[in-house]
C-alpha cells in the first residue's frame, strides 16, 4: 500500500532528517551578528510599526483581551510557524540542487528538515512571549499553554502540506519563490493576525472562509481567554490534514523525477 510505504520511508529516514536540520539551522545563522537574535526582534519590529498606528489613531484597534503589544507578537508568532517555515520547505529542494542531482535519498526528509525552521522560530519567540506575559502580570494556566501549543499542529500540518507542492513547483518555476513571499505579504495584511476583524465587514466574511484566521486566533484566544470559535477550527483542521497527505501523496509519487528538474 502507497500511504504504507510513504510512512515507513519517513520512519526510516529520522536520522537523516535531524542531520539536514542541524545544516540548515547551522548555515542560516552562519555568519550572522545577531544570529537567533533576529527571530526575536523580527516580530518586535513588525509588531512595534502596528503598536504605533494604534498609539497615534491610524489604526483603531478594539475588542482585545490583553494587552495589544502582547497580542501582535503572540499573533505574528503564531504566523511565522506558517510563513517561514513555508518559505524554507519552497526552497529545500532548490537549495539541494546538488546532493539531489548525485545522491539518491528520500527527498521528504528535505521538506520535513526544512518545516522544523518554523518550529525553531516559534520557540525562540515563546520566550518572548513568556517575558511579556511577566512584563503585564499575566499568567495564564498551563492547562492553556499546552491547549495552545497542541491548536498550532494542523497549522503545521498546512505548511508541511503546502511546502510539498510548492517544493515540487519551485523546482520547474523558479519564480515560485518570488511570488510566494508577496503572497504571504497579502495573507498577513488580510488575516486578521495583528488585529481583529470587526464582524460587519468584508473583510469578516472572506476571513471565515480562511483557515489561517482560525489557526492563529483560535490558539492566542485560548492563551489570552478569548473566545474562540471551536467548530471552524476543526473543520480548517481537517482541511489541512487533506492537504498535508494530498501534498505529501504528490511528492512522494515525483520525488523520482525532481533530479532531472534541478
Amino acid at each position: 500500500m502507497l500511504t504504507r510505504r510513504m510512512f515507513r520511508e519517513l520512519l526510516s529516514s529520522r536520522e537523516l532528517i535531524w542531520r539536514l536540520f542541524v545544516r540548515d539551522f547551522s548555515a542560516r545563522y552562519r555568519q550572522s551578528i545577531l544570529g537567533i537574535c533576529w527571530a526575536v526582534i523580527m516580530p518586535l519590529l513588525t509588531s512595534g510599526i502596528f503598536v504605533i498606528m494604534n498609539n497615534s489613531g491610524i489604526l483603531q484597534i478594539k475588542g482585545i483581551h490583553c494587552p495589544y503589544p502582547l497580542y501582535a507578537v503572540i499573533g505574528i508568532s503564531f504566523w511565522s510557524l506558517f510563513s517561514v517555515g513555508l518559505n524554507a520547505c519552497a526552497q529545500s529542494i532548490v537549495n539541494a540542487g546538488s546532493m539531489v542531482a548525485k545522491i539518491n535519498f528520500p527527498k521528504s526528509s528535505l521538506i520535513i528538515a526544512a518545516s522544523a525552521q518554523g518550529i525553531v522560530d516559534l520557540f525562540i519567540r515563546g520566550g518572548l512571549i513568556a517575558a511579556m506575559f511577566a512584563w503585564y502580570g499575566i499568567f495564564p494556566p498551563v492547562k492553556a499553554v499546552i491547549i495552545c501549543v497542541l491548536l498550532l499542529i494542523p497549522l503545521y500540518l498546512l505548511t508541511v502540506g503546502f511546502g510539498f507542492i510548492l517544493s515540487l513547483i519551485a523546482c520547474v518555476v523558479r519564480d515560485t519563490l518570488v511570488v510566494l513571499n508577496m503572497i504571504l505579504m497579502a495573507f498577513l495584511l488580510m488575516t486578521p493576525v495583528l488585529f481583529p476583524v470587526n464582524s460587519a465587514t468584508l473583510l469578516a466574511d472572506v476571513n471565515r472562509w480562511n483557515p489561517l484566521n482560525y489557526f492563529v486566533n483560535v490558539p492566542r484566544n485560548v492563551l489570552i481567554g478569548g473566545d474562540a470559535s471551536i467548530q471552524e477550527f476543526w473543520w480548517s483542521s481537517l482541511a489541512a490534514l487533506l492537504i498535508f497527505y494530498v501534498g505529501w501523496r504528490l511528492f512522494y509519487l515525483a520525488q523520482t523525477k525532481i533530479a532531472e528538474r534541478i
